[in-house]
This record gives C-alpha cells, sequence and structure tokens, in this order.
C-alpha cells in the first residue's frame, strides 16, 4: 500500500470513527426536550470529517475497494450530521431527526466491509469493554469462516417481510449457538436495525438476525402475517446454521418489542427469551395467553424513565403483571433514557440469555 494511500487513511479513519460513536451517543440520548443539549455534547468530529474528505478522491484504482467504502461510510455519516444541524439550527422536527439518524446504519454497512483490512475498523465493532481482550482479538484476526459474516435475503431498503443476518466469523459447527432475532421499530427495517446489534454480537459471541415486517410495522392489529414469517426465518437459519435451541432470544424496539409480547406469548412461539425494550402492554395479552407458555418463561424487560411515547407506568404495571402470571421477569428501568435504543443493555441481555446475569 502506497505511503500516500496509508497516510490518508491515517487522517481520514479517526474522525469517521469519531463521527459514527457521536451518532451513537446522539441515538441513545436523544429526548426531545433536551435535543440541543445533546448535539452540544456530541460535539462536531463532522467539522473534521468534512475537511479530509476531499483525500479520498484522487487514489490509485487498485485501492478502489478501500476507497469506495471510506467514502460511503464517510458520505453517509456527513449527510446524518447534516440533516441533525439543521433541526439544531431550528429548521425541522423530530422526525427529520430520525431520518437523519437512518444514515448511520448505513455508513456502518459501508464500513465493515473493511474489517478484514483495517484493523481500527474491527476494533470499532467490538463492545469497547472487551477490545483489550487478546482472546476475542485472536479470534477476531483468523481468516473468516465459509457461511460468516453479513447476509441479506429480500432485505434491500423499502422491501418487507425479508431479513439480514449476521454469523461471527469465527463461528464454527461443532457447537450450538445462541441465536438473537432483533426487531425494528415502527417504520424501520431490519437492514438498519442489524447494527444496533451487530457489535454486541460479534463481541459476544452469537448469531444475529433482523428481520423487517411483512407491513407498515409488526403486525400489532389485524391479521398476522409477521409470526409465520418469523418462524419460516429462524428455520431457514436453523437448516444452515448450528443454532442452540435452548437459547432463543425474541427481542425488539418499541413496536418490534410490543410484537416480541404479540407472538413470544403464543404457545407455539419457539422463542425460549423475550426482551422487549421500550414496548407497550396491554393486560388483556396476559389474560389471553397460554397460562403454560407464560409459567417461568424468562422475559426482561427494559424502558426508560424518560420516555415519551410510552411512559414507564406501562412497564412497570407490565413486570407486575407478567410476574403474577408466573412469567421469570427481569425489570432494568434507565433513568436517563428516553424513547431509545439502549445499546448498552445488549451486552447484559446476552449475559441473560446465557444464564449468567
Amino acid at each position: 500500500m502506497s505511503e500516500t494511500v496509508v497516510d490518508d487513511i491515517v487522517a481520514v479513519l479517526p474522525p469517521l470513527l469519531q463521527s459514527l460513536e457521536a451518532l451513537g451517543f446522539v441515538a441513545r440520548y436523544l429526548n426531545p426536550p433536551d435535543f440541543g443539549r445533546v448535539m452540544e455534547a456530541a460535539g462536531q468530529p463532522d467539522d473534521a470529517l468534512r475537511a479530509v474528505r476531499p483525500r479520498l478522491e484522487q487514489w490509485p484504482q487498485e485501492f478502489s475497494d478501500i476507497k469506495s467504502a471510506l467514502e460511503a461510510a464517510s458520505d453517509a455519516a456527513l449527510a446524518a450530521f447534516e440533516g441533525l444541524r439543521t433541526v439544531q439550527n431550528g429548521n425541522g422536527d423530530l422526525v427529520s431527526v430520525f431520518r437523519a439518524l437512518r444514515y448511520s446504519p448505513r455508513a456502518q454497512e459501508a464500513l465493515y466491509a473493511l474489517v478484514a483490512k483495517l484493523p481500527p475498523v474491527s476494533e470499532f465493532f467490538v463492545e469497547p469493554s472487551l477490545r483489550e481482550d487478546s482472546d476475542l482479538a485472536a479470534r477476531l484476526a483468523q481468516p473468516a469462516n465459509e457461511n460468516t459474516g453479513i447476509f441479506h435475503d429480500h432485505n434491500e431498503p423499502g422491501s418487507r417481510g425479508g431479513f439480514s443476518l449476521y454469523v461471527p466469523e469465527y463461528y464454527t459447527p461443532d457447537r450450538a449457538w445462541p441465536l438473537v432475532m432483533a426487531l425494528h421499530g415502527g417504520s424501520g427495517n431490519g437492514r438498519g436495525f442489524l447494527w444496533s446489534w451487530l457489535r454486541d454480537a460479534r463481541s459476544g459471541g452469537a448469531i444475529l438476525v433482523a428481520p423487517t415486517a411483512t407491513g407498515g410495522t409488526w403486525a400489532l392489529m389485524g391479521e398476522d402475517t409477521d409470526t409465520p414469517n418469523l418462524a419460516r426465518i429462524l428455520a431457514s437459519v436453523q437448516a444452515r446454521w448450528n443454532v442452540d435451541s435452548s437459547r432463543l432470544l425474541l427481542t425488539g424496539m418499541s413496536d418490534g418489542g410490543t410484537f416480541c409480547y404479540v407472538t413470544g406469548l403464543e404457545s407455539a412461539s419457539p422463542f425460549t427469551h423475550l426482551a422487549p425494550v421500550a414496548a407497550t402492554f396491554h393486560p388483556l395479552m396476559a389474560e389471553t395467553a397460554d397460562a403454560e407458555r407464560l409459567r417461568g418463561l424468562p422475559i426482561h424487560i427494559v424502558h426508560g424513565r424518560l420516555d415519551w411515547m410510552f411512559p414507564v407506568q406501562v412497564a412497570r404495571q407490565t413486570r407486575e403483571v407478567l410476574s403474577a402470571a408466573g412469567a421469570d421477569v427481569t425489570y432494568r428501568e434507565l433513568d436517563d433514557l428516553s424513547h431509545c435504543y439502549p445499546r448498552e443493555m445488549n451486552a447484559p441481555i446476552l449475559n441473560w440469555l446465557r444464564g449468567e446475569g
């Protein structure tokens, strides 16, 4: 690799990774009344990224794969900040903020293509507390195994009913692996929501499936076309990879979390653990659920005290109702969480799935 290309990578990567971390910070701490303060706390790493972005434009053709990945990731990160800055400057609304944040998973998807070529990129996609773990680093440094990495099955942007999948690069079929099926929020899609969990699945050794609802959101009313689709997706993954049938987690955010209850409380559900996040729940769900299914069912509830869409009192009531019905409920209430996805809870949820916490 030429010295100029190396210098350009060294110049571009730090502000790019810092920009992605800042976007993750905004997504985690977003609360409408505090938006200005959150943006101030996130800083301005996009300024540094914008300044060095032109360095990628004159690279030799032989490095086009690295160049195109860095360009796509940088441009998506800058587009996200452009949308956020517009709202910060008094133009736009909360919908505009959510629309801007959708560029963040696109940037991560583009960047992930470089995990095997650029060690700082690989480290970025490791849970921060495990970045000094030498055993994990050694596993990730090995050549990727066959049938590992990221796959998309009929899950292009705008499509419905498909799924995206991540299998850790160090997967081997000689043991059964836990599986996490993560359901996006309303109007979202699995291809984007995959990145809410990928860092932790990669670090913690879990197969990750992120489906997209068959309709505009999950089948919370009317005909349920999503439950059979999730069963189809799960069966297709189990047919190709060695999945631990005693560690099948169904989790989700907002509408996805609510659908965890809708489908996960059915007597025929294959999922062994449920982990709804920022979800709502109606007591009738417990009354109509199969009593045997509920008895001892591990359910891990995460909710924010600042949630403006589904007030925290709903989650507290849900804990009481499900516990009274015999479920084994773990409840975590986060004081600083609004209606956002708390990515820091993924590792504790994985430990809980394994029976380690």
